[in-house]
């Protein structure tokens, strides 16, 4: 497995990052080359492509599903180049052998599939001309719409005969649990959920987590006031560049709510050296204050945002951790055997 590209395929960095001028061509290649089925569901007036990965010969077996809310950033659902494909589900191990449908919504405006060479560094779609992501994209680019949409999903994956619907997991990382934590407050929705490195007081507060190089306080008030903005617009959706007011109100509120709202059991898993950390550190002593018994904690020490470790203080993106991530959420929610 090519572990150092899958980074790309992570709900990495906690906000929409300045976006090259490449130019972009919509692919033609189709999920099904890849090894998905590819749906389509209809929210209102828009059509949703969600695709399935299911064990071979199995595709339409009654399973569970584990259903995967993407993270931030315009990518493509499958990224490929001359040399194959990048993993889809950085949380998979090449062993894993997993007994369920694995479901993945496709960003907004967005192509499912797409040469990753066509693509700005970091792998987002975006106009050459002016570095920013379709209009489509932007106006639909806010925790609400995610909530709304992949809940139509959902529901309308629970009336199919291949899906076993008292058994559905829903997963997410970075911007990704932040959508699972209002998914898993509706009664009956879901069966469990899986929150990994969120930020449960808002992605603001993480945002703004004390850099000491910044002795003047100039980075934090320019944060204070990019997010007096979004509150005085929140309903302003285009991204010029950058996340929109829209989505940094939205994702910019607490959690806490909606975690404790929900009465299914809740993985939640962070590295301590996440700028989110002490967030979810607070949120495990609010539960254990409440008495909540319907939480998981897994903090990974030492290990950052997207679970790399450092060496000599730098990231160490040659210690690949997603795939010990992935097999104790797996395991915990009976999607892996106990024991290999």
């Amino acid at each position: 497995m090519r572990l150092f590209r899958l980074i790309f395929m992570l709900a990495a960095g906690l906000h929409f990052a300045a976006l090259a001028q490449n130019s972009t061509v919509p692919a033609q290649r189709k999920p099904e080359e890849f090894g998905f089925r590819h749906l389509v569901v209809m929210f209102g007036k828009d059509s949703v492509d969600v695709l399935v990965q299911s064990p071979k010969g199995q595709e339409f077996d009654k399973k569970p599903v584990l259903f995967w809310a993407q993270g931030s950033l315009p990518r493509p659902v499958i990224m490929y180049d001359d040399r194959g494909t990048f993993g889809t589900f950085a949380f998979l191990s090449e062993q894993a052998q997993l007994d369920c449908h694995i479901v993945i919504v496709g960003k907004p405006g967005i192509p499912l599939v797409a040469d990753a060479g066509t693509l700005a560094p970091g792998h987002n779609y975006v106009d050459k001309s002016t570095g920013i992501p379709p209009l489509y994209y932007c106006q639909r680019n806010y925790l609400e719409y995610y909530v709304r949409r992949n809940e139509a999903v959902l529901r309308y994956l629970k009336k199919q005969p291949w899906v076993d619907k008292n058994r559905v997991v829903v997963g997410g990382h970075s911007e990704g649990s932040r959508i699972v934590a209002h998914l898993a407050a509706m009664p009956g929705l879901v069966s469990r959920a899986v929150y990994l490195s969120g930020s449960p007081l808002g992605r603001e507060l993480t945002k703004l987590a004390r850099d000491p190089a910044d002795s003047t306080g100039t980075a934090a008030e320019m944060q204070f006031a990019q997010w007096q903005h979004a509150v005085d617009h929140p309903k302003q959706n285009d991204c010029t560049p950058g996340d929109s007011y829209q989505n940094l109100y939205s994702f910019g509120q607490s959690d806490l709510p909606f975690l404790f709202k929900s009465r299914v059991p809740i993985f939640i898993g962070y590295g301590t050296r996440d700028a989110g950390a002490v967030a979810n550190d607070y949120l495990r002593l609010e539960a254990i204050r409440l008495h909540k018994n319907n939480f998981t904690f897994r903090p990974y020490v030492g290990r950052e945002h997207n679970f790399f470790s450092f060496k000599d203080e730098k990231v160490n993106r040659d210690d690949w951790y997603w795939e010990k991530v992935g097999d104790d959420f797996l395991r915990w929610a009976g999607l892996l055997p106990v024991s290999k």
